[in-house]
């Protein structure tokens, strides 16, 4: 049955779907069939709706003829119609692809994603390469789409990646029809298996390649165990809220559905290949044939069912000269070392059985290395008495299948390994573990013996369910879910998670807050608290927001810091909550609820640097909505109203006065910030708040929860890691974080607190004489010595006996000073330093003394 699309489709593969080759006589490229189920099925789509395919052609940048040719007159082949203005050849040089392809992809993907990490290279300027050629690959997407686009402008193009080679394209795709504003649907399929997260985990840049898999609409693999693997990852690594019922991932507020799609064979032309194919294999009467057709490669088991038949031989002599096997080994990577040793070993060991066990007329086993033709295979398929599919590890192996389709004469039996993704549907197979040899050579002995009645109900059910489950039937279901199949049924749009509620944090932290816990929350405002606004005096905290903090700031041992890159004056404003901890400028000015405050020194020869720096960015690049915020020890260049004609020219000079006056740049939201040149940030103001409220041992007293929205926040997520749970709030499809996991936006985080809130409500309050005091009492060291209530253990959380109890730095000055002495400090650091080279002007007697770093 004819499969349609609603939608043009826009197929982006490693290769194109079919081969270039040159004309001896002409020199000319021309076109050579590709045989595969994906070009089969796909191709015919991609015709018909006048789509578009992206792939390799074979040729490189160095290479002078790059110009596809139109297809043979009399070519068949299912890629016949598709002209050649429907290809977008992509072309890289030898090197990059040569990284690329079998420096990642082979050396580092394959073995991966079989379970073989002991085998896989993890190398960063291959991983480098790997992304550079998904940006060209995906480049040529996006023109793909705009050139659909033009041609329809109501149309939504559907682009379609395949397999583990276009597992980062996605994100860049995405973005840049974004910007260009067109619509599009994307998915993604895997033709091989996603291994467990233990496994993935080994990948130094796993979470880059989650999301750069997550970037599509729908995503498939072969079988559901795959589906539930990858739903482990992204919750597990990128902290993603996933639905396992539904197979639905949550990730920058889109909603991913993941999908079970077994792929297929087109099981009516493997039937008519056997059917018209000639005797290929001459055997007596009473000989049976065991046939292997594999990939020469470490993942195809080829050893262990060589070794296993030799057991067979050996424990059952009578079949010598009455089964024999037929193994064809289809030539791959042969430039590789780890290929040509496992080719090396498999002919030692073939020549050895057969050395051993050959008789004048007969020997066990008939070897070819080498490709044989569609009709060859299809008459050993048919003429095979079993066929062993027994790989160590495969996504689907369409072998099992093509067997069966081919099996139109005297019912043959088949061998499968449960390892092999069909191994979940075809059932009446014999399964057998390819590790175990014994009960290997058992199995074959039983598949040789096993009564006509048997084979003819087992081959029966195979044929049928592969009949009905064919290549076609995959591809409807495909389209299905992405809502892209012209049919007569009824359609069902795809599943989505309801927007982020508040018992949807149970997951996150369920284990972790207890009626009992003690907990310590730090937060920071603009992009947490506050949405992101144009100007930093319009991000203003919703007011059910204030509400919950006040609220939670008068619950027993609860204890908040609002940690800012704003000034400390300004985030207090901003906030307005009594019976806080607030740290500004990233946690340089810390004020406690009683009025204690700490005060980082900062460098003088820093402090007149920043003025002649804030001195020029005002005077050369404070123009078309940007400007300069004064914080005191640090200052921001704002550039969000900038428009885009401008900002290039504006940014571009104000980094070069960064580089003149010789301070460092910290990018932010839109914005420059320029900061002391020492050893602090929100990491270590993060955990000095912590050892001031709670002790050297906090860890130990208190549950800890952080969130933030931007580069500094992952300064105390990365210091915090371990011992707090925290969560990044962001929209990036691609984003590398330390968080625990990741909020959509300051909604998501109300709705956290609103949680906490509601946990921590049973709790019975302490009062003292009725009210119960924000302000607690403090030791000389600054400790608070709580009553100790150890928080309840959770898998992501690790407790760290004592891990902070270590000293300041030598050459770091911490202040204690009061409100009112911190006013007159203020005071005098806002106006400007002196610079000349006479005595610096003396400081009041009470103020306390800068030093510098």
């Amino acid at each position: 049955m004819k499969v349609q699309s609603t939608s043009p489709m826009v197929v982006v593969a490693n290769r194109l779907p079919f081969c270039l080759g040159t004309n001896p006589e002409t020199g000319a490229l021309v076109r050579k069939q590709c045989a595969g189920g994906l070009v089969t099925a796909v191709a015919p789509v991609v015709v018909e709706t006048g789509g578009l395919w992206v792939g390799w052609s074979g040729l490189h940048l160095e290479d002078q003829n790059v110009e596809i040719p139109e297809s043979d007159p009399n070519d068949k082949s299912p890629t016949a119609g598709l002209k050649s203005n429907q290809v977008l050849p992509v072309a890289v040089s030898k090197q990059q692809f040569d990284d690329y392809y079998n420096g990642c992809c082979n050396a580092t993907f394959w073995p991966l994603f079989h379970s073989m990490p002991d085998r896989a290279t993890f190398q960063a300027d291959k991983w480098e390469a790997y992304r550079q050629v998904n940006a060209e690959f995906a480049r040529l997407t996006v023109e793909a789409v705009k050139r659909l686009h033009e041609s329809d402008p109501g149309t939504v193009p559907l682009v379609w990646l395949h397999d583990y080679h276009m597992m980062l394209a996605a994100n860049t795709i995405r973005e840049k029809c974004d910007e260009l504003n067109l619509a599009i649907k994307m998915a993604f399929f895997l033709h091989i298996p996603f291994p467990s997260w233990d496994i993935v985990r080994l990948f130094p840049w796993d979470d880059e390649l989650l999301q750069g898999i997550l970037g599509c609409d729908s995503i498939g693999f072969h079988v559901e165990d795959y589906c539930l693997n990858f739903i482990d990852c992204c919750q597990r690594r990128l902290g993603c809220r996933v639905d396992r019922q539904q197979m639905l991932v949550e990730h920058n507020s889109r909603t991913v559905s993941i999908n079970p799609l077994p792929i297929s064979i087109p099981y009516n032309r493997f039937q008519e290949l056997a059917e018209a194919a000639e005797q290929v294999v001459k055997n007596n009467p009473h000989e049976q044939m065991l046939l292997g057709v594999d990939r020469l490669d470490y993942t195809k088991g080829l050893v262990h069912k060589i070794k296993a038949y030799e057991t067979l031989l050996k424990k059952h002599p009578e079949l010598i000269e009455h089964a024999t096997f037929l193994q064809v080994a289809v030539p791959s990577r042969t430039d590789v070392k780890e290929y040509q040793e496992l080719k090396e070993e498999l002919d030692q060991l073939i020549g050895r059985i057969n050395g051993q066990f050959s008789t004048p007329n007969w020997s066990p086993i008939r070897y070819i290395y080498g490709c044989v033709s569609q009709d060859q295979l299809a008459a050993f398929y048919r003429d095979s008495s079993v066929a062993v599919v027994t790989p160590l590890r495969d996504g689907m192996n369409l072998v099992a299948k093509e067997f069966v389709a081919c099996q139109v004469g005297e019912p043959g039996v088949l061998l499968l390994s449960p390892f092999a993704g069909a191994g979940n549907s075809m059932h009446e197979a014999l399964q057998v573990n390819p590790y175990e040899n014994n009960e290997f050579a058992d199995a074959i002995y039983r598949a040789l013996t096993m009564p006509k009645d048997e084979r003819e109900l087992r081959m029966k059910q195979l044929r049928k369910r592969e009949r009905e489950h064919d290549v076609n039937f995959w591809l409807r279901n495909f389209l299905k879910t992405v809502d892209c199949l012209i049919d007569d049924e009824r359609q069902f749009p795809p599943g989505r998670l309801f927007p982020m509620r508040e018992e949807d944090f149970s997951q996150f932290l369920g284990s972790y807050v207890t009626e009992s816990t003690r907990l310590a929350l730090l937060l920071d405002y603009d992009g947490t608290l506050a949405p992101i606004a144009p100007h930093p005096d319009l991000a203003q905290m919703p007011p059910e927001t204030k509400r919950v903090l006040e609220r939670l700031s008068h619950m027993p041992d609860v204890n908040i810091a609002i940690i800012s890159g704003r000034s400390l004056e300004n985030v207090r404003s901003m906030v307005g909550i009594e019976g806080l901890t607030y740290a500004g400028n990233h946690g340089f000015e810390i004020v406690h609820p009683d009025g204690t405050m700490f005060l980082h020194p900062v460098p003088h020869e820093f402090e007149k640097q920043l003025e002649i720096l804030k001195q020029r960015l005002q005077e050369e690049v404070c123009t078309d909505g940007a400007w300069v915020e004064n914080k005191g020890s640090c200052i921001t260049y704002h550039f969000r109203e900038v428009s885009k004609d401008k900002l290039v020219t504006l940014t571009e000079r104000a980094q070069e006065l960064f580089r003149e006056v010789g301070i460092s740049i910290h990018s932010s939201h839109r914005a420059y910030e320029a900061r002391p040149p020492v050893t602090w940030n929100k990491g270590r103001a993060s955990l000095y708040i912590l050892r001031t409220l709670f002790g050297l041992d906090w860890c130990d007293r208190v549950s800890t929860i952080f969130a933030g929205d931007d580069k500094t926040d992952e300064d105390a997520m990365k210091a915090l890691e371990g011992m707090a749970i925290t969560f990044r709030i962001t929209k990036s499809q691609n984003l590398r974080t330390a968080a625990t996991h990741r909020l959509p936006s300051s909604d998501a985080v109300l709705s956290m607190l609103k949680w906490i809130e509601r946990r921590l409500s049973a709790r019975l309050p302490q009062v003292t004489n009725g009210m119960r005091s924000r302000t607690a009492s403090m030791s000389s060291t600054g400790n608070r010595s709580p009553t100790h209530t150890p928080a309840p253990s959770s898998p992501k959380i690790i407790s760290r006996t004592n891990s902070m109890n270590t000293p300041l730095e030598p050459n770091k000055q911490v202040m204690m000073i009061n409100d009112a002495v911190y006013q007159q400090y203020l005071a005098k650091r806002h106006s400007p330093p002196t610079t000349s080279t006479g005595s610096p002007t003396q400081s009041p007697s009470h103020s306390p003394t800068r030093s510098t770093v």
